[in-house]
C-alpha cells in the first residue's frame, strides 16, 4: 500500500463519522480544518498526529486545511520557529496552498470584536494585579470572587481599553476580561482574561501593538474568520470548549460573525509516547542544560531531530494510521513508532556493509597485492536495483565481536580452528591470532578455501553455521558513526519519584564509534539512507557530513532491542 499523504487510511474513527454526518445533513458544505501551532519552538512528534489528522481529513473529504501560526505572545516567538514549522509540515508531505495565516493577520478584527463585547456588557477592563486575579479565581470546590471592577461602566472600560491600546499603561496594569460566571464549576468560564498589555516587539507587526489577545480568545475567532468547519483539538482543550462556543455566540450576536456558520470544536486524545517527553518546557530544559545539542539533536522528539536521525515522513504517517484516533488518553510504546520506521526503511534502504568495531583479519593464502571484486546485492527484495562490487584483499576488517577465543555455547562465528563464511566471498578457517600487552586480541589470521566463493559451484561443499561481514582494510572508508539509543531509561520520565525528570536520562543515549565502511559509502550524500547489514538503518547526517567524509547516524536497529528492558 502506498504511503502517499493523499491516500486516506482505511480505519475509521469518530471524527470521520462526525464529518460524514455533517456533510449528509448539510450542516457544512465543505470541510475546512486547520493546524494552529504557536511559533515559540519546534514541532514535536505529538504535532505529527495533529498534522496528519487535520490535513488528512481535509484531503479525504475534498476540503482544505489551513496552516495558522498563533503568534499572540511576542516575547517567546521568533521567525526561526515559523520557518521550522513550515518546513516540518512540508517534510511530512502536506501543503496548505494559499491558506497560510497568522493570528496577527486578525489583530484589527480581534480588537473590533473586543470593543463589541465591551459595548454589549460581556467584557470589562480589570485593574487588579495578576496575583489578585489568581487568588480571587477560586478553586475547583470554591467559587471565585467578583472583581471590584466587574461592574465598571461600559464607557469607562471602553476608554481604558483604548488607552491600553495606545500604550499609556505598563505591563500588568490592566487586562480585559470576559464577564461570564465567577461561580461556574468550569474554571475557564470564571471571567477569563481576553487581552493583556505586553510591550514587546512582534516578529511580524513590530511595535504596532502593545496589547495582545490570549489564545482562548484569538483561537475561536480566528477559526470563524477563516471559515473553519471542524476545529479539531487535543483533549486538554475539552474544558475550553464552552468558552469557545460562548465567545463565538456573543460576537455573532453583535453582528460580527454569521451565526449559521460558526465553527465547532472537537477533541481527540493527544499522542503519549513512552521513553520521551513532549513538554516544550522540558525540551527547552534539555537544551539549556546541555543534555542535547539543540532542537535538532537526533535524540530529541522533535520533527527536525527525527528527520536528522533518519525517520521518514512515510514512517510517521504509517504510525499515525496504525495507532488510530480516539477520545480517551493512553500510552503508545515507543517501539511501535520504531517498528513503523523499520518497516518503511526495510523497503527503501539500499544495503551496505559497515564494520563498527574493526578487528584486523589477515588471510595468509591471499597475495599482498591481490584485489578481487565480490558482488553484493543492493537490496534482496529489489533485484532491479542491481549489484555493487566490494574489493576483497589479503587484509580485511571484521567485527571484534565476531571472534571469540573461548567460544560460548551457541557461538557460531569465528573461533580458533573454526570456520565461518565471509559473506559474499569465501569460507575462512582461523589459523591463529595475536594479542597486545594488555591481553587484547589485535589480529586474526586465517586461510580461505579458494573453491568456496559465494555463487561458485563449490560454495555448497563447505557446511558452516555462521556468516560474518567484512570490509577491505586498505580500501575502506573510516567514518564517524553515531549510535543513538533512547534518551530516557524509564518509560515515563520523572514519574514515580520526586527528583528531576533528567534523573532518568540514559547515559548511553549516544555512542560515537569510528567505523570502517565499504568504499561505496564515501560518496554518500546528506540524508542518504542505508541498511548497514546486521547493525540497522543509518542516514548520512544532514548537518555534519562533508563531501567525501560522511557522518552516519543510526536511525533504528534491525529489531526491537528494548523488549526485555524495564
Amino acid at each position: 500500500m502506498s504511503d502517499s499523504p493523499s491516500q486516506a487510511p482505511e480505519a475509521s474513527h469518530f471524527l470521520r463519522h462526525i464529518i460524514e454526518d455533517d456533510l449528509a445533513a448539510g450542516r457544512v458544505s465543505a470541510v475546512v480544518t486547520r493546524f494552529p501551532p504557536e511559533p515559540n519552538g519546534y514541532l514535536h512528534f505529538g504535532h505529527a498526529k495533529s498534522i496528519c489528522l487535520n490535513f488528512g481529513l481535509a484531503q479525504r473529504y475534498g476540503g482544505r486545511c489551513h496552516l495558522r501560526l498563533d503568534d499572540t505572545n511576542p516575547a517567546k516567538e521568533e521567525q526561526e520557529y515559523v520557518d521550522a514549522i513550515e518546513a516540518s509540515v512540508r517534510w511530512l508531505g502536506f501543503d496548505w496552498g494559499e491558506h497560510h495565516h497568522f493570528a496577527s493577520d486578525y489583530f484589527d478584527r480581534l480588537f473590533a470584536c473586543a470593543e463589541a463585547l465591551i459595548q454589549a456588557g460581556h467584557a470589562y477592563v480589570d485593574s487588579q494585579s495578576a496575583d489578585e486575579i489568581r487568588s480571587n479565581r477560586g478553586t475547583l470546590t470554591q467559587a471565585g470572587q467578583n472583581s471590584p471592577f466587574r461592574d465598571r461602566p461600559v464607557q469607562e472600560s471602553l476608554a481604558l481599553f483604548y488607552r491600553m491600546r495606545a500604550g499609556e499603561f505598563p505591563d500588568g496594569a490592566h487586562v480585559l476580561r470576559a464577564k461570564i460566571d465567577m461561580a461556574s464549576p468550569n474554571m475557564n468560564l470564571r471571567d477569563p482574561v481576553l487581552y493583556r498589555i505586553r510591550h514587546s516587539e512582534h516578529h511580524r507587526t513590530g511595535s504596532a501593538w502593545c496589547i495582545y489577545p490570549l489564545y482562548d480568545y484569538a483561537h475561536p475567532l480566528s477559526d470563524a474568520f477563516e471559515g473553519i468547519s471542524h476545529s479539531i483539538c487535543t483533549l486538554e482543550f475539552e474544558d475550553h470548549r464552552p468558552l469557545y462556543d460562548w465567545l463565538l455566540a456573543r460576537v455573532a450576536e453583535a453582528g460580527l460573525l454569521r451565526a449559521e456558520s460558526l465553527p465547532r470544536q472537537y477533541e481527540f486524545a493527544r499522542l503519549n509516547l513512552t521513553y520521551l517527553v513532549l513538554s516544550k518546557r522540558k525540551l527547552v530544559d534539555l537544551i539549556e542544560s546541555g543534555v542535547v545539542s539543540g532542537w535538532d539533536d537526533p535524540r530529541m522528539p522533535t520533527l527536525v531531530a527525527g528527520r536528522r536521525r533518519g525517520y521518514t515522513p512515510e514512517g510517521f504517517r504509517r504510525f499515525i494510521e496504525q495507532i488510530g484516533v480516539s477520545k480517551s488518553d493512553g500510552w503508545i510504546d515507543y517501539s511501535v513508532l520504531e517498528g513503523c520506521m523499520r518497516e518503511h526503511l526495510n523497503d527503501i534502504a539500499p544495503r551496505r556493509v559497515a564494520v563498527l568495531d574493526p578487528l584486523r583479519l589477515v588471510i595468509e593464502n591471499v597475495p599482498e597485492d591481490a584485489v578481487e571484486l565480490c558482488e553484493a546485492s543492493n537490496h534482496p527484495h529489489h533485484p532491479e536495483w542491481g549489484v555493487r562490487t566490494m574489493p576483497f584483499t589479503r587484509e580485511l576488517f571484521i567485527e571484534r565481536e565476531d571472534f571469540m577465543e573461548v567460544p560460548t555455547k551457541g557461538f557460531f562465528r569465528l573461533t580458533p580452528g573454526g570456520r565461518v563464511r565471509l559473506k559474499y566471498a569465501y569460507v575462512l578457517e582461523c589459523t591463529g591470532f595475536s594479542k597486545n600487552a594488555a591481553g587484547e586480541v589485535i589480529e586474526i589470521r586465517g586461510r580461505i578455501f579458494e573453491d568456496s566463493r559465494s555463487g561458485s559451484a563449490g560454495a555448497d561443499l563447505y557446511k558452516v553455521k555462521g556468516a560474518i561481514h567484512w570490509v577491505c582494510a586498505h580500501h575502506s572508508v573510516r567514518a564517524e558513526v553515531r549510535l543513538y539509543d533512547r534518551l530516557f531509561l524509564r518509560s515515563n520520565p520523572g514519574a514515580g519519584h520526586e527528583g528531576d525528570f533528567k534523573d532518568d536520562l540514559n547515559p548511553h543515549s549516544m555512542t560515537v564509534v569510528h567505523a570502517a565502511l565499504e568504499p561505496s559509502l564515501k560518496d554518500a550524500q546528506p540524508e542518504d539512507r542505508f541498511q548497514f547489514e546486521r547493525h540497522g538503518y543509518f542516514i548520512a547526517d544532514g548537518v555534519d557530513s562533508r563531501p567525501g567524509a560522511p557522518v552516519f547516524n543510526r536511525t533504528v536497529t534491525l529489531k526491537d532491542s528494548w523488549t526485555s528492558k524495564p
